[in-house]
């Protein structure tokens, strides 16, 4: 038996690059999120799932972002995948106690509202990450929405507010990584996270 709907699954490197990556997919075309699975690494994999033409184009347009962000991407597209795919694709998260967390960020209700705009900073490295969440927070009116480690010591703060607000504590985040030497992996803001990236989010 297979499922009616098509699956695109891309492989993204880093959290806050697939987090972008996943809202413009989004906003690209008819599809939905299932959700972004971790490779306990620096590959993210986001999965999505609608009409084939949809699910393509949407991963088209992921790819190429994540292409002109700096990040190695790559996808593929199941057309009705059979249910056992879907199935294993669509699993429930499973605590992975090398990241302290769970490997599956799946939809949930009561998320942060989408008139927030999402700020994220990714490093590699703990110091330079807590450092520029403490200038942030102190720099702009936000608020921490979390912080989440993928492996590899990949660290990604999540911030919130409004577009100024988190542009401001990103762009001075961005300065603390710099200037403390640390390795930074993007820093950027998504203006209005799509509904299924908010429901994503800590």
């Amino acid at each position: 038996m297979s499922v009616s709907l098509s699956l695109a699954l891309l492989e993204i490197n880093n959290l806050a690059p697939s987090f972008m990556v996943a809202d413009a997919c989004s906003k690209a075309a008819n599809v939905r999120i299932l959700g972004i699975e971790s490779t306990d690494g620096a590959a993210q994999c986001i999965k999505l799932v609608g009409p084939i033409a949809d699910v393509q184009a949407a991963a088209d347009r992921g790819v190429e972002l994540a292409k002109r962000m700096g990040s190695s991407a790559f996808f593929s597209v199941l057309p009705a995948p059979l249910e056992l795919t879907y199935n294993l694709a669509d699993a429930k998260p499973a605590f992975s106690p090398l990241l302290g967390g769970y490997d599956i960020r799946k939809p949930r209700e009561n998320s942060m509202s989408t008139t927030n705009a999402l700020g994220l900073l990714e490093t590699q490295g703990l110091v330079a990450a807590l450092h520029a969440t403490d200038d942030m927070l102190k720099a702009s009116n936000v608020t921490l929405a979390g912080k989440e480690k993928i492996g590899a010591a990949y660290v990604t703060i999540m911030i919130r507010g409004d577009v100024a607000a988190v542009q401001t504590a990103i762009e001075v985040g961005r300065q603390t990584v710099e200037r403390l030497g640390g390795k930074l992996i993007l820093a950027d803001v998504i203006a209005r996270p799509h509904a299924d990236l908010a429901s994503l989010l800590p």
